[in-house]
């Protein structure tokens, strides 16, 4: 029998912090981030870390262990997510994914195994290709070559972009085609998939400015001039929440420009986030602009039960439990 695996997923600013942890806290197990950028030391209320009180006392994993300029892959974090779940379950605790990095996710979700396609000269040309040609241009390429790839990035999935060109240059194999071949192993667990989500997309868009605005509070402005000061290159540097304040570091635009480019940005990575996590037909949506936060996690408790027949140990109450 598979091992359980509980994952919460969706679009950024929907509560996944808040109800993973208290999830785990529920089963008494841990939290697992899937998080892109959450893995940068220094990157706090940029990405929107949990905070101690956040953690509600629950061990969290996977957040604050890489210096904003190393470079990180989805096959390396297949690597540490995997040692990190059957850490958890080592300990008789259950482990419970966290985050909205839809790529990284379906690493662990579907088993995927990495071939290797390193090629150093060949990432140079294709960067340098980006400098001088941008996105768009390489990601028009990548849907003459590889159309399913394409069809889920954006221009400013820049990273992803070059890696999907350069693995087909290397191998002469799309991605597309290598993701069909790494998938022929079955997953070692066996998940129950919470997703969160917004009839009502001014719902979410809401709760979206009002994050930026107490980012803004908690310091964004100061965290983000110290990564520029620190730390211009690497990975890190695409980060929703940075980037976009830059031209207003450099003196091209004023600062609300700047925020309203950064309410604008986010809303559009949640939405794709949504468009991503949907192709899985698994998950099980709960509606957050319907539940309050102890009816959200009531109804995910339900859930789990059903699939998976996991429950709190009975001497939790909901006062213990509820965020």
């Amino acid at each position: 029998m598979k091992p359980t695996v509980i994952a919460v997923v969706g679009p950024t600013a929907s509560g996944k912090t808040r109800l993973g942890a208290a999830l785990a806290k529920a089963l008494g197990g841990e939290v697992i981030s899937f998080d892109s950028m959450q893995i940068y030391e220094g990157m706090d209320v940029g990405t929107a870390k949990p905070t101690e009180e956040e953690m509600l006392g629950v061990p969290h994993h996977l957040i604050g262990f890489l210096p904003p300029d190393a470079a990180f892959s989805a096959a390396q974090f297949k690597t540490l997510c995997t040692a990190a779940v059957n850490d958890v379950l080592s300990r008789g605790k259950v482990p419970v994914l966290v985050g909205g990095t839809g790529l990284y996710f379906d690493t662990i979700y579907y088993n995927t195994t990495y071939f290797e396609t390193a090629d150093a000269s060949m990432r140079e040309t294709l960067t340098a290709r980006l400098q001088t040609q941008g996105a768009k241009a390489l990601l028009s390429e990548l849907r003459e070559i590889d159309p399913e790839t394409a069809a889920a990035l954006h221009p400013s999935d820049e990273k992803r972009i070059l890696r999907a060109l350069e693995v087909y240059y290397a191998t002469g194999r799309t991605i597309s085609e290598q993701k069909r071949l790494s998938r022929l192993q079955a997953s070692p667990y066996a998940f129950c998939v919470i997703g969160l989500y917004a009839e009502d997309r001014a719902f979410l868009y809401d709760r979206i400015d009002r994050r930026v605005d107490a980012m803004v509070e908690q310091g964004l402005l100061q965290e983000a001039r110290h990564y520029y000061e620190n730390a211009p290159a690497g990975t890190a540097k695409q980060a929703i929440g940075y980037k976009e304040l830059k031209p207003y570091f450099d003196g091209q635009c004023t600062l609300d420009a700047a925020l309203d480019r950064l309410r604008m940005e986010t809303r559009r990575y949640a939405k794709r986030q949504l468009t991503w996590f949907r192709r899985n037909k698994a998950i099980r949506w709960l509606q957050i602009d319907r539940l309050s936060a102890g009816e959200l996690l009531s109804e995910s408790l339900e859930i789990i039960r059903q699939e998976t027949g996991l429950t709190p140990p009975k001497e939790k109450t909901d006062e213990e439990i509820v965020p």
